[in-house]
């Protein structure tokens, strides 16, 4: 299978790209034009790019069988970001995968998504956009994942941590390391009941460890 990320020099997208080498996926990059890649992902098949460059979204999605979409708007005092990125950056990623016959769409969404009293909607109502970008995504034109992580964090150490998988509208708090939510993704890809699901997930070391099969089996 071959699967494109979009958002691949991101935190996590990058940590995506990764898990996806290693698990044996053929991984093509789209990024943003100044956009930095680490360099053991250098070596890998790379777009550059502005959504907005439609015939280029095209190109860089052709002969793909899977797209996971990794963008999202960072804190900024451009309060327009959220609109452009989580709503309609995803839009026409959508719209790029209909035109290319792209079915198998996974995206990263956040916890809390579509609350409407939380303070990251202090950032140009990133909340409510990101829902706007998860109903473009549910269509039955589209074997879709919605992956919901918690706060994101960094550290690397993630053996002894252990993931809290639920449905729709379950987690208010919580954290997880970036990585998680990369394989997360990759396991997602990996099974097909992860499909039409929205799936919120933290992480702790008091977790009770469980599949993400059996976890699916329970959403």
């Amino acid at each position: 299978m071959k699967i494109a990320i979009t958002g691949a020099s991101g935190k996590t997208g990058y940590r995506i790209a990764e898990e996806a080498s290693k698990n044996g996926y053929e991984v093509r990059q789209i990024i943003r034009e100044n956009s930095i890649i680490p360099d053991n992902l250098k070596k890998i098949e790379t777009f550059r790019l502005k959504f907005t460059d439609k015939v280029g979204l095209d190109n860089s999605l052709k002969d793909i069988d899977a797209l996971i979409i990794a963008t999202g708007a960072r804190a900024s005092i451009d309060l327009t970001g959220p609109a452009r990125v989580d709503a309609l950056g995803v839009f026409r990623q959508l719209q790029s995968c209909k035109r290319n016959g792209i079915k198998r769409v996974i995206l990263v969404s956040s916890l809390c998504t579509g609350k409407l009293l939380h303070p990251l909607n202090l950032f140009g109502f990133i909340l409510l956009w990101k829902k706007l970008g998860e109903n473009f995504l549910k269509s039955e034109e589209f074997d879709w994942t919605i992956i919901r992580p918690g706060g994101l964090k960094e550290e690397e150490n993630i053996q002894k941590e252990n993931v809290y998988y639920s449905k729709i509208d379950t987690q208010n708090n919580g954290s997880i390391p970036r990585r998680l939510v990369a394989k997360c993704c990759i396991d997602a890809l990996r099974n097909d009941l992860s499909i039409n699901k929205t799936i919120e997930i933290t992480s702790s070391k008091e977790y009770e460890k469980v599949s993400f099969k059996k976890a699916m089996q329970s959403i």
